[in-house]
């Protein structure tokens, strides 16, 4: 059965490759990301990744869709654009334990399967230094919580407390077995 990855990110791309999973098609699905008043980061990630997956139209493929949110207790944080977002993230990530939550969906017909993995990520208090060599860096573009575990901040991670590659983008795991059970029918 035909896979259609509803995601731009090289990294869910290199993830899947990862576990020798190569979609046959991408199709970005473009949702509007905004929380929704009182929603929880966890709500937030499995309502967007269901979202993603509705939004591309497959009649007879399946549609794999994720999205990760960076949350510090129930305050989601954006992916950052601008350089003071990334600023205000690693500010509020500095010495301290944020939870990363990844939800992947995956759609064959009407039906959308979903999973949500938790991670737990402890960064070392930060310095200037430390910051700003990484909003140099501009690896923080785009990112959850303006960071890439994946990248330079590596460097600056202490603990992690669950799935390592649901942090970076898409729980391999979970989405192995989604993709294993809908091909079996």
């Amino acid at each position: 059965m035909k896979l259609i990855l509803a995601s731009a990110s090289p990294r869910r791309l290199a993830l899947l490759a990862q576990i020798g999973i190569a979609p046959d098609e991408i199709r970005a699905a473009n949702i509007d990301e905004t929380p929704l008043k009182g929603e929880t980061p966890r709500l937030h990630a499995l309502r967007l990744a269901r979202g993603k997956a509705e939004a591309v139209s497959a009649d007879d493929a399946l549609v794999l869709a994720a999205d990760t949110v960076v949350a510090v207790g129930r305050r989601i944080l954006p992916k950052a654009e601008t350089e003071q977002q990334a600023r205000d993230c690693l500010a509020l990530l500095s010495g301290r334990t944020h939870r990363v939550y990844t939800a992947v969906a995956l759609k064959r017909a009407d039906h959308v399967n979903t999973r949500l993995v938790e991670a737990r990520v402890s960064f070392k208090p930060l310095t200037k230094a430390d910051t700003e060599a990484y909003i140099a860096s501009g690896e923080w573009q785009g990112k959850a919580g303006g960071y890439a575990i994946q990248g330079l901040a590596a460097r600056y991670i202490t603990n992690i407390i669950g799935s390592y590659s649901a942090i970076v983008g898409l729980p391999l795991y979970e989405t192995a077995n989604l993709i294993e059970g809908a091909r079996r029918g």
